[in-house]
Parts: structure tokens; sequence; C-alpha cells
């Protein structure tokens, strides 16, 4: 039987200096990498909490934090094992959370929740009538101690432990892909705060970083299990598969300290903002492109997709109409947009579209909406956004893959109906200012009956139109 994978004496868990929320294989293929590749991860450790879902926990907490990263090339695969969580635990284990904010060598947290974790209202705070947030609220009111299940309200929980403990400054640095992260993450956690009543003073000491991350992580599956046990002898239930390119750009003044994670290839920076509206919408919008229209004319991934032609030229117009809000060098947005190309068109990546379809109604308004806005204001109409636009309302009317969406039920009865109906129910509720765009609209229309009729561009089963992701 093969030996599960475990620390030797060779390899001593690093102290716990480090909390990471959102125990997932984004985490652990970026910044747990990140600190692994520094110069002094043997004093940096993580303790990582999962989400909602206890299983990464329950799959490594055996194999004593370890797991194994494949970086799938193009051509070849390499293996490492990566050391740097040194301890796992369940969301639901409060006590070990509220211990380690209360720990003055803890200098960092970092948060890998999605867009959807923040749980923000209309006006960009916090969602007060969240039926989750409501709840903790009145948890924490009753007792700034008590188990609580939001992001917000468990970094709130955190911040009030750690004043009353006078354990000092920390950063919670957000890595999520949504614009102003930091700032974000301020706002609603501060609005958490202040519902259950607690000193403003608890955040002076609070540093509210920003970062943008990169670096494409699919699901891993049974074949990988089995290439680490044939590659390296040992059996990891656990492993992460990823990409050669990974890209962390991060603000933030980091009081009580960090890893050295800019020797391990992190850029350190005033202002994140470039890079994460390069990556937004160049990156994260052509993904959303193609895990809509993708399925929709039969595939499955995105190596698939890109290799359509129809669907290579989207994109390529979804980057053009991009580039006039994008305030970096053209020469460094032509070099992002040829390695997006490569990245895209790896065949080992496996990357499934259905993983990126999830929560559009999250990442379309800051993925697509701010092109949409600063084209109209130019009196263009973006290509590439229409068709993004379309192929996403396509897949609320059932064509593609599921919907699977925090605000699904919504977007579905707002989509429903003729093809005009839905696009003016979309375009009303995505962009207010924009319903009335006749020409927009007019657009979208022709773009979605081209995906919806028998012989258009969404016509995969030779003279019927798209059928639904069986």
């Amino acid at each position: 039987m093969t030996d599960r994978l475990s620390r030797g004496p060779d390899r001593p868990a690093a102290p716990i200096r480090l909390v990471h929320v959102g125990l997932g294989n984004f985490f652990r293929a970026h910044q747990a990498w990140y600190t692994e590749h520094s110069p002094d991860a043997a004093d940096w450790g993580y303790a990582a909490f999962t989400g909602r879902n206890p299983a990464a926990a329950e799959a490594l907490g055996p194999q004593e934090g370890l797991y194994t990263l494949v970086t799938r090339g193009p051509e070849r695969d390499e293996l490492e094992i990566v050391g740097s969580i040194s301890a796992v635990h369940g969301s639901t284990e409060h006590e070990a959370w509220l211990g380690y904010l209360r720990d003055p060598a803890v200098a960092v947290v970092t948060l890998t929740v999605t867009e959807a974790g923040y749980l923000r209202g209309p006006d960009g705070g916090l969602d007060l009538a969240h039926e989750g947030v409501a709840a903790d609220v009145e948890a924490l009111r009753a007792d700034p101690t008590a188990p609580v299940t939001t992001a917000p309200a468990r970094l709130a929980s955190g911040l009030l432990a750690r004043r009353a403990a006078a354990a000092g400054p920390i950063t919670l640095l957000s890595c999520d892909n949504l614009p102003h992260n930091g700032e974000v993450l301020r706002r609603v956690v501060t609005d958490l705060l202040a519902a259950v009543g607690a000193d403003p003073a608890t955040t002076d000491d609070v540093d509210f970083a920003g970062s943008m991350v990169d670096r494409i992580t699919p699901a891993a599956t049974d074949d990988d299990a089995a290439l680490v046990e044939r590659e390296l002898g040992v059996a990891d239930s656990s492993p992460v598969t990823t990409e050669p390119f990974s890209e962390w750009v991060v603000a933030g003044s980091f009081p009580a300290g960090r890893p050295r994670w800019e020797e391990a290839g992190a850029t350190l920076v005033d202002d994140v903002e470039p890079y994460e509206r390069r990556k937004l919408l160049l990156l994260n919008g052509a993904h959303s492109l193609m895990a809509y229209a993708g399925p929709v004319l039969g595939h499955e991934r995105v190596d698939q997709a890109f290799d359509d032609s129809r669907v290579r030229a989207w994109v390529e117009q979804l980057w053009d109409d991009a580039a006039p809000i994008l305030e970096l060098p053209a020469d460094e947005l032509d070099a992002y947009r040829e390695a997006l190309r490569g990245r895209f068109a790896n065949p080992r990546m496996r990357d499934s579209l259905a993983r990126i379809a999830m929560d559009g109604s999250q990442k379309l308004p800051v993925r697509h909406v701010p092109v949409l806005r600063a084209a109209r204001s130019a009196r263009r109409l973006p290509a590439g956004v229409v068709v993004a636009l379309a192929a996403w309302i396509t897949h609320l009317r059932g064509c593609g893959v599921p919907v699977n969406d925090v605000q699904g039920d919504r977007w579905r009865s707002l989509a429903a109906g003729s093809a005009g109906e839905a696009v003016a129910a979309v375009l009303g509720e995505l962009v207010p200012e924009l319903a009335g765009d006749e020409e927009l609209r007019d657009a979208v229309v022709d773009r979605l009956d081209a995906f919806e009729v028998p012989g258009g561009p969404g016509d995969t089963s030779a003279g019927r139109g798209p059928q639904p992701w069986a």
C-alpha cells in the first residue's frame, strides 16, 4: 500500500503567522505557492479555513497540510509538494479562528471567498438584509465571540477578538477577482462592525490591503492523484493542478510584517488598479464570454472554445473593446494578450467552461459593464461585449451549461419571454442607464437570435437549435 503524503523530520510545519479564509484549489496554487517559494518560508506558516464545505480540510488534515501541485505545461507536467499550510480547519471551528486572531504573531489574513462572498448590496456596502448577515449581526450583538457563518462576520469577530486581546496591528488582504478588492473588504467589514455597535477604533490597527491574482486552476481529477502516486510514490487525496503562468500584484502597508513574496515573483505596488483592470477585462472577460458562448457551440473546455475560430474572433473583439480604458503601455497589453492566447490554447489544462460560468450575475458587472459603459459614452458599439451579453442571456434561457448562480432564479426570470423582452429586462437591470439604448438592445437581440435559431452560430445538432447541457 502506498504511503500517504506526510511530513517527516526534514519538513517541519512552519509557525503560524498567516491565516487564510477560503481553502480551495486556487489558494493552494497561488498564495500558498508564493509563500512556499519565499526565501523566509520557514518562518511563515498558514492556518487555512474552508468556506462552507469542509471537504478540503478533511482531505488535507491527514496529510498535515501537504499537497502536490501539478503544473500542467503544454508538453509535460511538473510536480511539487507544497508545505506552507501548517494547519487546516473547517469553517465551523470558530474557537480556533478566534485563537489565531488573538495571537500577536499572526500578521496577515488572506481571503479567496469569490465575489459573492462579500455579500454586497446595491450600494456596494454590506447587504444587511441578507439572511446570513442578519443572523450573524444578531449573534455578535449578543456575544462578540459567537459562531458566525458569513465571511464579513468572521473577519469582524476576529478583529473584535484581536482588539480585546491587544494583539496589535494586522493586515487583511483580499485575493478575489473584483475591482478595488481591498476597499470592498474594508467597506463590508466596517459595515458589519457598525451594525453590531462595535467601537470604530476596532479597525485603527487594520491594514485593508488589495491585490490582483492570476493563475488558472481547473479542478483536479482521479487521474491527477494517480499521476502523483506513479511519479512520486505517495498517495495524495487532494492534489491541485494549475498552469505555468502566475501573477500576483499586491498593495498594502503590512504593519505586522509579511513573507518576502516579491522574491517569489509577486509585484509590490502602490496602486493595483491598472493591473486589476487589465486582468478583469482581458482574462476574466474572455473567460466569461467563452463560458457562455462555448457550450452553446458544443464546447466543454476553454481550449476547445478558443480553438473555434468564431469564439477566438469574439475574444479578440472583446480585447479590442477593452483596450481604450486600460491605462498600461500598448506593448505591455500586446504581450499580455499574446500570453493569454497561449494559456487559453493549452490543451492539457482541460479547464471546464461550466466551472467558469458560475455566478455570472456577480462577474459580468465587473468584467463587461465597464467596457460597455465606456464604449457607449464614446458612441461605439462594442462587438465583443455584445456577444458576451447575448451568450449570457442564452445561458440564462437554458442553453449551454446549467445556471449555477447565487441569484440564478432572479436572472432566469428576467431572461424569460421573447428575445426582445429578455434583452430589455436584463440590460435594464444590469446597466439601468442604458435601458433605453435602442442600438445596443437591437445588437444584443440580433446576436441572441443568432445563437438560438436553427442554423445559427449556436446550432449544435444539424437543423435544430442549441440543446440544453446534458
